[in-house]
Order: structure tokens, then sequence, then C-alpha cells
């Protein structure tokens, strides 16, 4: 997401990623493995200064991007479009390849209108790429138990609306409902890094957790180690073609 109009100086048009350290280079590796050819449309939404747009197309892809606030996207070879999340978006029908959402869908309360609009510029078997913080690790399951609130989410600011604020917390369940019901298949999903801290954790916790979901004999999709130990979700979903 893009800052608001106090956060960035005119005197720093500095194109730089809005998002955690290193997100956009380890996402950029994650992009690179999944083959996506350059004859592709790709819409950067979210696209903040400019950062990943401008990776995208130097090489060589053909990028479109749109943000809540286009006057803080500085990358001058490419318009960034105004698209505010909660409302249609003003793109026709099937005229995109690929959707990428870096550090995105965490500032928005809307996602049936996100996925749904996504879900309608898309060409049927397009691809949506999100990033967001994984809230499922161990290191922000036991921050929630002792402070109520996940990794990477903090008490909100109640007169704060820039769209910086991390103001929804999804697991990947939730991000497959949402997607599945606005016409997605569930989301292929990987991780940014591992934290050492949940590895440690997951030492001490996970023999317990395993004999727990035994004894009650409950889903443990959410006990997969990536999702256990991963820093940032990078998830893909699949547009479906009827």
């Amino acid at each position: 997401m893009s800052d608001s109009g106090n956060a960035v100086s005119d005197k720093s048009k500095k194109i730089v990623p809005i998002a955690m350290p290193g997100t956009h280079q380890n996402f950029l590796k994650y992009f690179k493995k999944q083959s996506i050819g350059k004859d592709v449309k790709i819409l950067d939404l979210g696209a903040g200064h400019g950062a990943f747009t401008k990776t995208l197309f130097e090489m060589g892809y053909s990028v479109e991007a749109c943000d809540l606030f286009p006057e803080h996207f500085y990358y001058e070879e490419i318009k960034c479009a105004k698209v505010d999340i909660t409302e249609p978006f003003p793109y026709s029908d099937g005229c995109f390849d690929v959707v990428i959402a870096i550090e995105v869908s965490e500032h928005i309360l809307d996602h049936e209108n996100f996925f749904a609009e996504i879900c309608r510029i898309l060409k049927p078997g397009g691809k949506l790429f999100i990033s967001t913080p994984n809230i499922l690790s161990m290191k922000s399951r036991l921050r929630f138990m002792f402070r109520g609130f996940y990794y990477s989410f903090n008490p909100l600011e109640m007169q704060n609306y820039d769209g910086l604020q991390h103001i929804a917390s999804m697991t990947l369940d939730q991000y497959n409902y949402c997607a599945v019901k606005h016409g997605f298949h569930k989301a292929e999903y990987a991780i940014d890094k591992e934290q050492k801290s949940s590895r440690w954790l997951l030492v001490l916790f996970y023999p317990w957790m395993w004999l727990y979901g035994k004894l009650k004999s409950v889903n443990q999709m959410h006990n997969d180690y990536r999702l256990l130990v991963g820093r940032i979700l990078f998830l893909q979903f699949d547009r479906r073609s009827n």
C-alpha cells in the first residue's frame, strides 16, 4: 500500500518498497520460479512508490499499476491509476493475465470486493499473487497468546485511515474461503524465509500440538511446517475457467 499525504516529503520522491525489509526481493525470487512468460499483462495492485512495477517493467513485462494514492507513485515510465479496493476497479473484464498484490490484503477489510473484482479483471486461468504476514507461525501464535496481537499486527489508531495500518489478520483457511467463493481455486503457498524463533518454538511445542490433533481428531492444515515457521506468506490463486 502507498503512503498517505503526510507520509512522504515532495523533496524525497524515492522509489523504495513499502513493505517489511526483504519482502520484495524474496517475492521476486518466488515469482521467477513460477515461469510466468513475458507475453502476459500484469497489474501491480497497491503499487506504492512503484518499486515492484519498476522491477517488472525492466524485466520486460507489460505492466500497469494502481494504488489508492497514485500521487505517491514515482516511477515515471508507468502511469498509476487510482483504485479504491472497496469500489469497482476501473478495468474491463478479463483484461489481465496476472495480478500482484504485495503487502496489500492485510491493509483492507473488504476482501469480498477484493477477490470478486480481481476475478472479474483476470482472464480465465489467470493468476493472483498475494504476499502477507504469516499469522500462523509459532512466533505469531505465542505473541497472540501473551499480547493478543499476531505477528506484524499492533493496536490500531482509531482515527488513522491512511491505509498503512495492518487491520485484517486472516488465516490461510479464511483466504481460501473468500477466494473460492469468488471464482478462484484454493491457494498454492510458499514462504519468504524461516524464522529462527519459530523453529525453536516448534521444537518445544510441536509434540503437544501433534498429540492434541490426534486426540481431538482436528484438521491439521494450519500445522504445515511452512506455516509454522514462515515469516511472510506468498499465496497463488488461480482463477477458475468456468
